[in-house]
């Protein structure tokens, strides 16, 4: 079951990627201008109050060190980069692990 959902997310992760990298494309066909947007801007126009939480959260009840060298790097950088390593990630994490059960193979007697 938690294989299963990780999957999902990891797909759902891996074509919100895709889909920001076709937005990307084009923009970059329109304006003939490379400017892919950066994921802590996708981020901001999708829901800033929870960007602005998370941020919060992470100074006071993690570590300040955490938010500012490490998770502005990461909102600095391409979406389309972030979502697809993410998704790939989760995908290659929860496909690992046990094999699933199969039955004994048993020949007829």
């Amino acid at each position: 079951m938690s294989r299963t959902v990780g999957r999902l997310i990891g797909w759902i992760f891996l074509l919100a990627g895709l889909a920001v990298l076709v937005r990307d494309l084009l923009v970059w066909l329109d304006t003939a201008h490379w400017a892919p947007i950066a994921f802590g801007q996708l981020w901001y126009l999708l829901n800033r109050s929870s960007l602005n939480l998370a941020q919060a959260v992470v100074q006071r009840y993690i570590h300040p060190f955490l938010w500012d060298p490490i998770i502005v790097t990461i909102l600095l950088c391409w979406a389309f980069a972030v979502l697809t390593v993410l998704g790939a990630l989760i995908l290659a994490l929860s496909s690992r692990g046990r094999p699933a059960r199969t039955p004994l193979n048993r020949r007829p007697s």
